[in-house]
């Protein structure tokens, strides 16, 4: 009779077990005939098998040796290691032919026996090679170790001549970590051996247990000591931005390795240990990796949905998206299977609330923008603004985003048509190819800035401030443009464009701010006319242009490059004709008194005032430069009429 408590050993599909059940007891169906029954050959092969097997497993018996107690089989010899799992698969034979040859056989229950002896063995060897070679089989190593493997083969595929050299410091690096590779190697290929050995013979329960039992941990472990934990949207909100913004960056690092090596590893060796059962390896390593990834994926989500408040957020809500979606392939892959579905549903729920995080803060800061009721007066001499400045800052920054961004709005809908100048259109989307939604976004933006600048300007009452002021932002504008990624996104056309708009700005200033200096002279500066018309003309010069001067030269051209050509424009049109009617007409008036009056300046003194223009010198300032200027001018007439 079989013993209580005695697994059942009849073979069963889904456990690859034995059970007596269905077979009576030898006992209970012994027949005496009187003639002992004649042993066939397989019986004899039978009984050499278990008789092989009884010597084997009771060596290794933990509970009948003190040696086999304290001593690691595996470890101690690996080639009786492997004579022990022939012996255990060869009985395993013989229990399956026992059973269709002779299921009254008492050597059935033997056989019984001495496998549950071996499979405590195997138990036992299974967690000490898994606790033994933690360090040789986390899953960095062992991701790297697939790695190189791969590596190696295309090498050795390339190179089949084996000619390639190294040096003797690369050589004994590679060696070293080929020594642990080799203690990786081995210890994936005995774990595989038990299990496949433990699951043919009905206990893959107990191998199972063990293995989820110490391989979570090791996960665990890795996910805290990557820096992710549990957390709520209460402790999110009540973070300071700085504490929450190094978890983040704590948490883009931990994605990246943990796509590259921890998941990735414990795939691997999961996939390599349970080759032999598709069901037990997709149980075991989704009970492994699938709390620890959905908190990893999780945390996303949260810090999207919080209700901290800060100008870097967008930028790190951004960076978030980019470590799921570049490595959405590897995420994909690594949790394939039909049971990790919520770890891939996890991640892909975390871009969509990101998406919907980047696009909310995006017309947040529009909406900013549009309410923007600022009225102030436009000081500095009509520098840039801080409205052009933050603003140009921060599409600058977004605009390293440009490819994510442009995945983000992709099925977002556009700024109505109307909203934009139809001549953005014609130059950036046609009906074959139509602008992409992230360049018209940026467009929309900064058209959103230069009408609530243009609405700064459109009630001031110095025009000439007011176009100094348009050219000086939008040439900000489009600087920024050409010096950040903003130019691969919004297109040369629009530079072209905006840059024609800054010079159509300063020819305007020029035009109201110079126009009146320039009609003092006359169209034909040699014509011959009379002294006191001469005189005239000299007066009317002198006073226009101090005029001009004193006024224009508190103002300010930021940008060198546009404060040069506005600079040299002016003096074009002004000191060549001055030039003229100074050397033509001079002679007519040397005989009057106080002729340094009559001609304050020389053409040279013109030249000199032009080319202090648009540094942003205060009123008194100027004045004292005219005071001063004049003074010098008015010696050096005083001394060539002498």
């Amino acid at each position: 009779m079989p013993r209580k408590g005695m697994r059942s050993i009849c073979f069963n599909s889904k456990t690859s077990s034995f059970s007596m059940s269905r077979y009576p007891s030898p006992a209970r169906n012994s027949i005496s005939t009187g003639t002992p029954p004649r042993r066939s050959f397989s019986e004899s092969l039978i009984e050499q098998s278990i008789e092989a097997a009884t010597v084997l497993i009771n060596k290794w018996n933990p509970e009948t040796s003190t040696y086999a107690k304290v001593t690691s089989l595996f470890f101690e010899s690996k080639s009786e290691a492997m004579k022990f799992i022939g012996c255990v698969n060869d009985l395993q034979k013989s229990m399956h032919a026992m059973v269709v040859e002779n299921s009254t056989s008492e050597k059935l229950v033997h056989a019984q026996n001495l496998m549950q002896i071996a499979m405590k063995r195997l138990q036992k060897e299974f967690y000490q090679i898994l606790s033994m070679n933690r360090a040789h089989l986390d899953p960095e190593s062992v991701s790297a170790r697939s790695s190189r493997a791969s590596t190696r083969s295309s090498i050795s595929d390339y190179d089949d001549d084996g000619s390639i050299s190294h040096d003797d410091e690369v050589r004994n690096v590679g060696d070293s970590i080929d020594e642990v590779e080799e203690v990786s190697s081995i210890a994936m290929t005995d774990l595989r051996s038990i299990a496949e050995c433990m699951i043919s013979s009905g206990y893959a329960k107990e191998c199972i247990s063990i293995y989820k039992i110490i391989r979570k941990s090791i996960i665990d472990e890795g996910i805290y000591r990557l820096g992710v934990e549990k957390m709520s949207s209460s402790q999110i909100n009540k973070m300071n931005w700085e504490v929450l913004d190094r978890r983040i960056k704590d948490w883009l690092e931990a994605v990246k390795i943990s796509t590259a090596t921890l998941f990735n590893g414990e795939r691997i060796l999961c996939d390599h240990v349970f080759a032999s059962s598709d069901s037990i390896r997709e149980s075991c390593f989704t009970e492994i990796s699938k709390e620890g990834a959905t908190l990893l994926f999780g945390f996303p989500e949260l810090v999207a949905k919080s209700k901290k408040s800060h100008p870097e957020k967008i930028f790190r809500v951004l960076d978030m998206y980019t470590a799921i979606s570049t490595n959405w392939v590897e995420i994909d892959s690594i949790f394939s299977f039909e049971s990790t579905v919520t770890v891939r549903a996890q991640a892909l729920n975390s871009l969509n609330i990101l998406s919907d995080t980047v696009r909310s803060m995006l017309s947040e800061f529009e909406s900013t923008m549009q309410k923007d009721s600022s009225k102030s007066k436009i000081h500095g001499g009509g520098g840039v603004h801080t409205l052009t400045l933050t603003t140009m800052n921060y599409l600058s920054l977004l605009a390293d985003y440009s490819n994510i961004l442009a995945d983000i709005f992709a099925d977002w809908p556009p700024p109505p048509r109307s909203s934009l100048p139809e001549s953005y259109f014609e130059s950036r989307s046609t009906d074959d190819s139509p602008a992409p939604a992230i360049s018209m976004r940026m467009a929309w933006l900064i058209l959103v800035l230069l009408c609530k600048l243009d609405g700064k300007v459109e009630h001031h009452k110095d025009v000439c401030l007011s176009y100094i002021f348009l050219a000086n932002n939008l040439s900000h504008v489009v600087s920024k443009v050409q010096t950040s990624n903003l130019k691969y996104v919004l297109g040369e056309d629009w530079i072209a464009k905006h840059e024609a708009k800054v010079k159509l700005f300063a020819a305007n200033y020029e035009r109201l701010a110079w126009g009146p200096v320039i009609a003092t002279l006359p169209e034909n500066p040699t014509a011959a006319i009379t002294p006191p018309q001469a005189k005239e003309i000299f007066r009317k010069f002198n006073a226009t242009f101090d005029e001009t001067f004193r006024k224009q030269s508190s103002f300010v051209v930021s940008d060198p490059k546009l404060r040069d050509e506005m600079k040299v424009s002016i003096a074009r049109k002004i000191v060549p004709s001055y030039r003229e009617f100074y050397d033509a007409h001079r002679s007519n008036v040397v005989g009057e008194r106080n002729v340094g009056l009559i001609v304050r300046f020389a053409p040279e003194d013109v030249g000199n005032y032009l080319s202090d223009l648009f540094l942003g010198n205060n009123n008194n300032s100027g004045s004292t430069s005219v005071s001063s200027l004049y003074s010098s001018s008015h010696q050096r007439h005083s001394r060539s009429t002498a």
